[in-house]
């Protein structure tokens, strides 16, 4: 994937200072000059002609304009090329209040978001689907924060009351840890100990299967426990929003107190036995396959059988099904664990998940207690988001296809889907024509490579389906929305969204699927299905125009592109065959050159820090691995439209080349700002490296940026020693 949403992922702002005199001019001075004036006289550009070596359209100028805002000429390319490209734009684009990072890709789901803010308040459209017009109805009812107020905690009061009562308000001493477990999976979509869903088999992608993993924490990372003293503010930060939680809820602060603390001591042994993400990268080793009546013997602490049942009913299933563990070692543990646990405490740990999954669809206090939680967790300046983005942000999670329809027939055109895939094609050229130069790679291995490569399917803007009334209301058919009980939504939603899942484990595997709603501000890459998704939302400014040169194309959305293709030939995505399945399928001399060769990068990323904190090479390795794979590809084939078109014309005022332009306007896509907690979480939590390093970490592997930069031998961004896969 291309970044976290959350990310999440998910235009730009740019200024220029002084030519550096190493930088090759694109035109005679006098052209320069000509451009320069056109650029301080913007009014007279329709007096003026324009210059056959120059783009002097208005869409040229302004993103010349906002390209020269974003360089620091002070910096030598050569040196620090991320500070080359962005300097300017850091200086210019402080932390936005209430954020913890924020970039073009954060600016673009801004503006995204807006376009999703009308659209769903025009009530007044005409011809709308029953499930863009439910979309609406939970838009609304998300806003009527009149009634929300009202209800306050009243509705998860009751909910747990459902579930049989915590010891947070009341005397508790029931032996009902089964019925809990399987209500709190089944009902409200919480995985207190682990978690089960259904996804493509990785070893018959033609088919679904349960699959069984460890589950996540309430901190982002395991790190957060272990490391107590460096992480001291966060697990403090943590405890308190916790009692708060438990004040809210009707209990004493000293209840409160005792209670929380204990599940915090209780979460931060389920993080001993957690196992790393970068110890299960190999997913040839962590794939079990068994029988549900198998369960019973690794984890025999929960009764299975009727687990399964209750999750994915209206499924019959029996002891024969298939399930797929992902965590052996640590289902052994965790069942282990819950035999010797005090059930009064296991039953707060499940009650306190469900809790913090319902923070934010309550009143204000409890979204008070949580944003002042993020501020120390992330570092953000305490501020007022508006309502609208929380309540946009949550229809796009509950009906996103529905409201992708609207958004895609709002913004995106035909032709931008056949121009994407045209790139697709090219880029896809491109890495299959550098495959025949890998030297590492046998060449039967090669061919299968190239085979693979040419089965990959690509999803351009949005699936089929949501364009079609029909197909569309199907899909929610069952999903009901009422219009002003925000909370009563969301328990439907979750109801919903697991008949939905437990639907699945009956049928094959569909490529109309996303995993991404259409005005998402990302791309993916799914190795069971060899597919590349790139939603609508990010085709657009500053990844992709058409009226701007090819070069900003190419080193925009067409690194994208081409990252997204390396994906299929990463550590992970290499795994699997042209049809997604999990299976050797090279020769064990292409492995083990394979692993010498990333070896490299694991060494290269892992010798980078930021704020003295060193980034962790094999956590981060598929997407590196991606990061390079991308810029070369996409490279390559600007490089070859140049061949096929000709030289396009320079933009004004740069001096630069085009080629110049491909890698700068690559590093700019990536020009970020971010808080000190928000770098030291994404360094535990991110498989993506920071921004600065997968600008430096790619272009000090490209030749090619060395020679268009003139930059001499062993200057920080032209190593001798050069990390290369694809």
């Amino acid at each position: 994937m291309l970044v976290s949403l959350g990310f999440l992922i998910h235009c730009m702002c740019f200024i220029f200072k002084k030519t550096k005199p190493h930088l090759q001019l694109c035109c005679m001075k006098t052209n320069l000059k000509h451009s320069l004036e056109l650029f301080h006289f913007g009014k007279r550009l329709v007096d003026l002609p324009s210059h056959p070596g120059l783009c002097l359209t208005e869409p040229c100028i302004t993103v010349s304009s906002a390209i020269m805002g974003a360089l620091d000429r002070t910096v030598d390319p050569c040196h620090d090329f991320y500070n080359f490209a962005c300097g300017g734009w850091v200086k210019s684009n402080p932390l936005p209040e209430g954020k913890s990072r924020w970039g073009p890709f954060s600016n673009l789901w801004e503006h995204n978001m807006l376009v999703m803010k009308h659209l769903l308040e025009n009530t007044t459209m005409k011809g709308l689907s029953k499930a863009e017009e439910k979309a609406q109805r939970y838009y609304q009812a998300c806003m009527n924060e009149a009634k929300i107020e009202d209800l306050g905690a009243k509705p998860l009061q009751e909910l747990i009351s459902q579930l049989g009562g915590w010891a947070l308000t009341e005397p508790w001493d029931k032996d009902n840890f089964q019925e809990v477990l399987q209500m709190v999976s089944a009902n409200y979509r919480t995985s207190p100990f682990f978690t089960v869903f259904v996804s493509t088999d990785s070893k018959n992608s033609n088919s679904n299967i349960i699959q069984v993993d460890q589950s996540s924490l309430g901190l982002p990372s395991r790190d957060y426990y272990l490391n107590k003293t460096a992480n001291a503010k966060y697990l403090n930060a943590y405890l308190d929003f916790l009692v708060e939680l438990g004040v809210l809820l009707g209990g004493s602060k000293e209840t409160s107190q005792t209670l929380m603390e204990e599940i915090v001591d209780f979460e931060t042994t389920l993080a001993n036995i957690t196992i790393p993400q970068e110890e299960r990268r190999d997913e040839e080793l962590i794939y079990n396959k068994m029988e549900a009546k198998d369960l019973t013997t690794l984890a025999p602490a929960v009764d299975w059988m009727p687990y399964l049942k209750e999750v994915f009913a209206p499924v019959p299933l029996n002891e024969s099904e298939p399930v797929v563990v992902y965590a052996k070692e640590y289902l052994q543990k965790v069942s282990d664990l819950i035999t010797k646990t005090n059930k009064s405490l296991l039953n707060n740990y499940m009650i306190m998940k469900v809790v913090r999954k319902m923070v934010s669809i309550l009143d204000h206090r409890f979204q008070d207690a949580e944003q002042h939680f993020l501020e120390i967790m992330y570092g953000t300046k305490k501020s007022c988001t508006p309502r609208w983005k929380l309540c946009v942000s949550d229809t796009d999670s509950a009906l996103g296809f529905a409201l992708g329809a609207m958004f895609v027939k709002a913004t995106f055109s035909d032709d931008s889907k056949a121009i994407a895939e045209n790139m697709v094609a090219e880029i896809k050229w491109a890495f299959e024509d550098s495959l025949k130069y890998v030297k590492w790679m046998d060449s039967e291995t090669k061919k299968a490579a190239k085979e693979k490569a040419d089965a990959i399917y690509n999803m351009v803007g949005y699936p089929e389906f949501i364009m079609n009334h029909t197909k569309l209301d199907k899909v929610f058919n069952d999903f009901e929305v009422v219009s002003e009980l925000y909370f009563q939504n969301v328990m439907q939603y979750y109801n919903f969204s697991a008949r939905v899942t437990a639907d699945q484990l009956r049928k094959a595997p569909n490529r109309n699927q996303w995993s991404m709603t259409p005005p998402t501000v990302n791309a993916y890459y799914n190795p069971t299905k060899n597919e590349m998704v790139f939603p609508a939302g990010i085709l657009q400014a500053p990844f992709y125009s058409r009226s701007w040169p090819k070069a900003l194309n190419f080193g925009g959305i067409g690194v994208v592109m081409g990252h997204e293709l390396t994906h299929a030939f990463d550590d992970q995505g290499r795994e699997y065959d042209k049809d997604g399945n999990l299976r050797s399928w090279w020769k064990n001399s292409s492995v083990e050159a394979f692993k010498k060769q990333t070896q490299c990068m694991v060494e290269q990323y892992g010798n980078y820090s930021i704020n003295k904190e060193p980034l962790n090479g094999r956590h981060t390795l598929g997407e590196n691995i991606a990061d390079n794979g991308g810029l070369k590809a996409a490279y390559k084939a600007y490089v070859k439209w140049i061949e096929k078109n000709g030289e396009e014309a320079a933009l004004p005022a740069l001096g630069m080349t085009n080629h110049q332009l491909f890698f700068v306007g690559f590093a700019q896509v990536w020009c970020s700002v971010r808080t000190p907690e928000s770098s030291h979480e994404g360094v535990i939590t991110d498989p993506h490296s920071p921004s600065r390093f997968r600008v430096i970490g790619t272009i000090s592997n490209s030749p090619e940026f060395s020679k268009h930069f003139g930059c001499k031998a062993d200057a920080p961004m032209n190593p001798k020693h050069k990390c290369e896969l694809w």
